[in-house]
């Protein structure tokens, strides 16, 4: 018997976009079956696909960009990575909720989402584009973490620099992404949602540190790759420093 297969409203308004680039991709559903249904109805979210350069080439959904299948084959999105410190610069982390389709229960950094094919959060120069991560990064602080945009002020976010970088979740789901990766400094209220996020701590560079080297850790793979090469430099230049860090290219990872 034939088996019936289903596809999302941004899998149809995003298929002419991408297909002549990447004509075997899938665009099925079934990888979807027996997850949480607001993940599952968050995987309709559009995302920006690219080409190596960070140059957008068209959008698809979450599940599209998300899927090995289509990462195997090519398929590039826009991410951004918060880092959020608190008076004392400590860095906050959540552990992603069991809920979620991709890296479910590991711990990372404080909010790692992507800006979304919509007005103000796409952009093909930097600096447009960083001020479309920057616009992702309130909506999804709010979303995930309860943290109101007045306390993340889009003017406070200071970004670094870009990170290219390919990793597998469960064999069904994975990232291919170019990341943006995002500080800021800031005092905030958290109202958790616990779809998104179970648990939230802060931590020094030397908490973070023994939560690295502990090997029941989960963490996910693009925050062990920063934690490994850049952030503990980072952080030390949180107060004074930063600026030198600031790098329009693409550090491939």
């Amino acid at each position: 018997m034939a088996t019936t297969t289903t596809t999302t409203t941004a899998d149809r308004i995003t298929a002419d976009n991408i297909n002549q680039l990447f004509p075997d991709i899938d665009t099925t559903s079934e990888a979807l079956s027996g997850h949480d249904e607001e993940q599952i109805r968050l995987m309709d979210e559009v995302c920006i696909v690219l080409d190596e350069n960070d140059v957008p080439i068209g959008k698809a959904s979450k599940k599209i960009c998300h899927l090995m299948t289509n990462i195997d084959r090519g398929l590039l999105h826009r991410a951004f990575s918060v880092f959020l410190f608190d008076e004392q610069n400590r860095l906050l982390l959540q552990q992603r909720a069991s809920e979620k389709i991709t890296f479910p229960d590991m711990w990372t950094n404080t909010c790692c989402s992507h800006p979304l094919g919509v007005t103000g959060e796409t952009g093909v120069e930097l600096p447009e584009s960083i001020m479309g991560a920057k616009r992702a990064a309130q909506r999804k602080l709010d979303h995930e973490l309860g943290i109101k945009k007045e306390q993340v002020p889009l003017e406070k976010f200071h970004f670094l620099t870009r990170i290219h970088y390919k990793a597998p979740s469960d064999g069904k789901w994975g990232e291919h992404e170019i990341d943006y990766i995002l500080f800021i400094k800031a005092k905030v209220d958290l109202d958790v949602s616990p779809n998104e996020v179970q648990a939230t701590r802060y931590v020094t560079p030397e908490e973070l540190k023994v939560l690295l080297d502990d090997p029941t850790s989960k963490i996910t793979p693009w925050f062990k790759l920063i934690c490994e090469t850049k952030l503990f430099d980072w952080w030390k230049h949180l107060d004074s420093g930063l600026e030198k860090f600031t790098d329009d290219q693409i550090l491939r990872m």
